[in-house]
């Protein structure tokens, strides 16, 4: 059963422009780094760096110290009633928080395939208004209107 906290990961260049990846189970659902603590006491910057490399193939501790940003933010959404069997019985809502990392310009992306068939990188305003999910659009525009 999956745990129902979770950590986003907006992934960006120097330039702005933000990775996105898309899901290999919906056609068209474009997002950030997103997964679920592996364990309760999964310490959330391990939890991001794992996802990161799970879904990439980029290594966190290979990047510069400090790539990797706890925004100190967190939502609480609804779970989507198709994947709520996913988690234990009565559960219906997850508590994400966010994180960002700044990767170099030549960073290769290797998508883990069972999870994601694409990626792109745009501009972070379009990049905001291309996420299937709307906190997801907010993590982008918060990270950057912070800078």
């Amino acid at each position: 059963m999956k745990i129902p906290i979770s950590v986003l990961v907006v992934i960006y260049k120097s330039n702005r422009d933000v990775l996105l990846i898309e899901r290999a189970d919906r056609d068209g659902f474009w997002q950030s780094v997103t997964g679920s603590l592996d364990a309760p006491d999964e310490d959330l910057a391990e939890a991001a760096a794992r996802e990161v490399f799970e879904e990439t193939g980029i290594a966190v501790d290979q990047l510069p110290q400090g790539a990797l940003r706890n925004l100190h933010h967190h939502i609480e959404y609804e779970i989507y009633p198709a994947w709520r069997f996913r988690y234990a019985p009565g559960v219906t809502r997850n508590t994400e928080h966010w994180f960002s990392l700044k990767v170099p310009d030549g960073v290769q992306v290797q998508l883990a395939p069972r999870e994601h068939v694409a990626y792109q990188w745009l501009p972070y305003q379009e990049a905001a208004k291309q996420c299937f999910s709307p906190s997801n659009g907010e993590a982008i525009l918060k990270l950057f209107s912070a800078q």
